[in-house]
């Protein structure tokens, strides 16, 4: 069985098209730093999808490191600076 039929089957009779995937890693590789900013264009469609996990990975930790920072200083300030900085968090 071809990988088109095995993709259609599994996707419920819908069908996504070489271009439409071309354009998303496309866009993905837009989106990435690391690839972005490499002179070459020619990066292959697994190596983009492989750095959107490691930038995803990434922005996951950078954002438990600043929830667990604010943390810190939440518990670290007084009553009236804590309630100052929930209320400009919430905006």
């Amino acid at each position: 069985m071809s990988s088109r039929r095995s993709r259609s089957r599994q996707s419920g009779g819908s069908r996504i098209t070489d271009d439409q995937i071309n354009d998303l890693v496309s866009k993905l590789q837009q989106l990435l730093p690391e690839i972005r900013d490499r002179r070459s264009d020619k990066v292959s469609a697994a190596n983009v999808l492989q750095e959107t996990c490691n930038y995803i990975r990434n922005l996951h930790r950078e954002v438990d490191d600043l929830s667990e920072r604010l943390s810190e200083l939440l518990a670290t300030t007084d009553t009236a600076q804590a309630a100052i900085i929930r209320s400009l968090l919430m905006q």
